[in-house]
């Protein structure tokens, strides 16, 4: 196998693996509404209609990534619904590990960074974009 077809299998893993672990956030909230992140919004002293951006981040964005279609964008939109969810929900717990020894915010760094990546070097050629 050469390189460019492992340099793309290996986005095609980073963009499927990432949009269908998000994608499960963004069905859960589709199936139990959006209150609950409108009011952590407006708890933070924002307009609460910016809570419905959690869609975007959790199932537009997603979409676009399993899609490969547009996939930086979307990979662009996980990361923003990533820094919201540090800056909202996570902040406290920068410094803090968990009770295996693990950062407590582990998987929350590990989604912003793969979202990064995916936003940096693209798609790769298995992807309706093919690029």
């Amino acid at each position: 196998m050469n390189a460019e077809r492992c340099s793309d299998l290996g986005k095609l893993i980073l963009r499927l693996s990432l949009g269908a672990l998000i994608l499960l956030h963004g069905i859960a909230k589709l199936r139990g509404g959006t209150a609950g992140i409108v009011g952590l919004v407006e708890s933070h002293g924002l307009p609460g209609f910016l809570g419905y951006g959690v869609l975007l981040g959790e199932v537009l964005g997603p979409a676009l990534l399993i899609l490969g279609w547009h996939a930086r964008i979307g990979a662009l939109l996980v990361a923003g619904n990533m820094l919201v969810a540090l800056a909202l929900v996570h902040l406290g717990q920068l410094g803090q590990l968990n009770e295996q020894g693990g950062w407590a915010i582990e998987l929350q760094a590990m989604f912003l960074a793969t979202a990064a990546a995916v936003a940096l070097l693209g798609p790769g050629r298995y992807s309706l974009n093919g690029k």
